[in-house]
């Protein structure tokens, strides 16, 4: 079993039994503890673990929601690589819709200075970002606007992108599987993704490694309602292979 293989599922059994412990799994595994130790490192560094005596925890029982600022500040290498490579989607001259969230936030910083685009966004800070781009045809989805993750939420911002019809978006999630589809916490926030993943001719999800099979309580698309999902190279190859089963792409950065 490859490293990234282990660590994915070690990720799993924490997720599902709230920890795990340095022992069980090294006997688990058939590998030594230091092995695990040096897993759980890596996980941690991740942003998925905390450590703890004898083993960890998953982040999401210290935080039942992270905020885009403490997202913002994990992964960060993995999260450019994933959006330089989501600006080969993005249509010349098109339209694209942009969800909110670490992963896109980061495709805005490094959208070239000569885009030229239409963007409609519920993130407050994308907008701000692209507000004075000569090229960026900018609309911002109205609603309120949620603390945790700066975006626009509710029935405004659900009725309007009922009205539209767009290329591209450009999504993030908190969490997905090939069994349950992508996911996020809030039921606002869900009601908006889902309202953009139907807007959308064309439908990508850019999202790390640290979200595959993590399912949180509301369902806003099925896999096979995405395009191609773009992650890291961490991913176990097992898991992009449930997701190419379950109807969508995946592409690695």
């Amino acid at each position: 079993m490859y490293a990234t293989e282990r660590q994915q599922r070690i990720l799993t059994q924490a997720r599902t039994a709230g920890r795990v412990e340095v022992t069980a799994l090294a006997d688990q595994l058939a590998v030594t503890p230091e092995t695990i130790r040096r897993d759980l490192t890596a996980l941690e560094r991740r942003g998925s673990l905390r450590r703890v005596h004898g083993g960890a925890i998953p982040v999401e029982r210290l935080e039942l929601e992270p905020t885009l600022a403490s997202r913002s500040v994990r992964r960060t290498d993995a999260k450019r690589r994933i959006a330089a490579r989501a600006l080969d989607e993005l249509p010349d001259g098109g339209t694209v819709l942009l969800d909110a969230g670490s992963t896109t936030q980061a495709l805005v910083e490094l959208l070239p200075v000569d885009a030229d685009l239409t963007v409609i966004t519920d993130s407050i800070p994308a907008a701000a970002a692209l507000a004075n781009r000569p090229g960026i045809t900018l609309y911002v989805l109205g609603g309120r606007v949620r603390g945790t993750t700066a975006a626009s939420v509710g029935d405004w911002a659900v009725a309007a992108l009922g009205q539209i019809v767009v290329d591209v978006a450009i999504m993030g999630t908190n969490g997905i599987s090939a069994g349950r589809g992508l996911t996020t916490p809030d039921l606002e926030e869900a009601r908006v993704k889902r309202a953009m993943v139907e807007a959308a001719r064309r439908v990508v999800v850019a999202t790390d490694s640290s979200k595959a099979g993590d399912d949180h309580l509301h369902r806003f698309a099925h896999v096979a309602d995405v395009d191609l999902v773009i992650t890291d190279d961490e991913l176990a190859e097992d898991v992009a292979d449930e997701l190419r089963a379950a109807g969508t792409e995946v592409a690695t950065a």
